[in-house]
């Protein structure tokens, strides 16, 4: 057996933490504590001190402080509470104590790392990597299974009472955020928030779902029950075993479904090749990958 499959056995006899366990729980709201304090220092080393508000309720209490000079964690505490008690009444105890948690001490790492002098006056820096930080910090929270509140529980209420998606709600109220801010700054501050808010978005995919390194191999070929033989004994994978019929002769044959690593391609390719040249084989990448012999959830 090869290096890479001893990895994999032994990845399948690694302990796993029981979904709703002690431990389990203590991971999920160290999590949460993580990542909230992750987004907070990323308010006040980058967005704050920029005036770069890309949405939810840390990007009014940037306006906030800017009209009226209140601390941008008392708008927060002033606009998470209530939020979280009308979407507690409207929508039902949906949210558990992981986002009462949430809307509580976000508010108060922000207050605790007030002090913290800027890492840049840039502001395209500071859009970028405060992007990327409250990202990070958000999808913690999230692969936590909490929730910070504030504006996300506002987006359930308007799309449980207006019929829109909860996508589109959320991006309506961080446009609308965005929008403001480009009245009360400028319309280049506004151009930065929404640059902060696209890697925001695409940075709590990384970290959810992780850079895909995954592919997946549909091979059709004559000689399918030998490749299929090689693909478990000598690369050491599974694989599924699909019924499709032909588009012009209308017969049926099995198509082989494999997933493999990124470095596994070539090996895949090349064991398919020695098998049969003829074979028809589509790569595409995946997304995510969960189970034995990849990611554990």
């Amino acid at each position: 057996m090869n290096a890479a499959a001893e990895r994999r056995r032994a990845r399948r006899k690694a302990p796993r933490l029981p979904v709703g366990s002690p431990a389990h729980t203590i991971l999920e709201y160290a999590l949460l504590l993580i990542g909230a304090f992750l987004i907070a220092a990323t308010f006040n080393l980058f967005l704050e001190p920029n005036e770069i508000a890309s949405g939810g309720t840390s990007g009014i209490s940037i306006i906030v402080r800017a009209l009226l000079g209140v601390t941008p964690a008392a708008t927060q505490w002033a606009l998470n509470v209530p939020l979280f008690l009308l979407g507690v009444w409207l929508l039902g105890r949906r949210f558990g104590m992981k986002t009462a948690v949430g809307t509580a001490v976000m508010p108060l790492f922000v207050l605790l790392t007030s002090s913290w002098a800027p890492l840049t006056e840039n502001p395209l820096l500071a859009a970028v990597f405060g992007g990327l930080g409250i990202g990070a910090g958000l999808g913690i929270v999230f692969r936590g299974r909490g929730s910070t509140g504030g504006m996300d529980v506002a987006a359930q209420i308007v799309a449980k009472y207006t019929g829109v998606s909860l996508g589109l709600a959320v991006a309506m109220l961080d446009g609308l955020v965005i929008l403001t801010a480009g009245f009360v700054f400028s319309a280049e501050q506004a151009l930065y928030a929404l640059i902060a808010l696209f890697v925001t978005t695409k940075t709590i995919d990384v970290v959810q779902l992780g850079f895909s390194h995954a592919k997946v191999a549909y091979i059709i070929s004559e000689d399918e029950e030998r490749i299929a033989q090689a693909v478990l004994h000598d690369l050491d994978r599974g694989l599924t075993r699909l019924t499709a019929q032909g588009g012009f002769t209308r017969r049926e044959r099995t198509v082989l479904m494999v997933v493999v690593s990124q470095t596994e391609v070539t090996r895949l390719k090349t064991l398919v090749q020695s098998v049969d040249p003829q074979a028809f084989v589509i790569l595409t990448g995946a997304t995510e990958v969960l189970g034995e012999g990849f990611k554990v959830q």
